[in-house]
């Protein structure tokens, strides 16, 4: 499909597109944003293409946004060029970037996941935060991870703040939703330590006995784990607070939890 040209605000599909920033349009259209180049030009390496692609008039030309188009293009998906406020429209910022995409959702059934595919995976359980949810996309690839596994109610990871917090990560990470009542069975159907930062019970995180594949899983931002979900965990661990805070932030702990278990299945 040749590139269009629309420079008008109230053109059905630049309204399509601005709905998307909404999460009951996201699930009923089943596609997601995602903006700017290095994100796009991610999820291209990555196989994933936008059906939409939207690039703003007064760009400077770069080779990567000629191959954006390019694969748009031969996968039949619409390309689409219109101006810098218009942009802005679309994707909420007041200085957008050159080039914004509409992406199809994937399944993210965790039927999908092959466990044995990394030697450590993040869970988060209920998490409402999307920049938390973003950071621990972007954590999993920074520690090669097999991706993130969402528990129960937790932000929506294809909307644009999640997405943008991933840094691309969204794309390159395995990525699967269950509740907890579906993913402790199939956890124990085969390999899995199922580790948490806790206070019950709990070993220095530091040396602890770690095995893979192991599933490090954080809570709720407020609230932490349940304390049935903590008691079902293989290895409860606990981080020194040496200040006046009395935990870290479920990302942060997240983080320097995964760094810990890669230390010590590659050591």
């Amino acid at each position: 499909m040749p590139r269009r040209e629309i420079t008008s605000y109230s053109n059905p599909t630049i309204k399509a597109l601005r709905s998307l920033r909404e999460k009951k349009h996201r699930q009923r259209e089943r596609r997601f944003l995602a903006e700017g180049l290095r994100l796009l030009t991610d999820a291209r390496e990555s196989g994933r293409v936008p059906e939409v692609l939207v690039m703003a008039s007064k760009r400077d030309p770069h080779p990567l946004i000629d191959a954006l188009e390019h694969a748009v293009e031969a996968a039949g998906g619409d390309v689409i060029e219109t101006t810098p406020d218009i942009l802005s429209k679309i994707t909420g910022k007041d200085n957008p970037q050159a080039v914004a995409g509409a992406f199809a959702e994937w399944d993210t059934s965790l039927d999908r996941i092959d466990r044995n595919a990394a030697s450590i995976w993040l869970v988060a359980q209920a998490l409402r935060d999307p920049g938390n949810l973003g950071t621990m996309l972007r954590t999993a690839d920074a520690v090669g991870a097999g991706g993130l596994i969402l528990i129960d109610d937790c932000a929506d990871p294809f909307g644009v703040e999640a997405v943008r917090a991933s840094m691309g990560a969204i794309f390159t990470q395995n990525l699967a939703r269950a509740r907890w009542e579906e993913f402790l069975p199939w956890l124990r159907q085969g390999s899995g330590q199922l580790v948490a930062a806790s206070l019950r019970e709990a070993v220095p995180y530091r040396g602890a006995p770690y095995a893979g594949p192991c599933f490090v899983m954080v809570g709720n931002e407020s609230q932490g784990l349940p304390e049935a979900y903590e008691t079902a965990c293989d290895l409860r661990v606990t981080m020194p607070m040496r200040g006046r805070a009395d935990s870290l932030n479920a990302a942060v702990a997240a983080a320097v939890l995964a760094y810990e278990v890669l230390a010590s299945l590659e050591g």
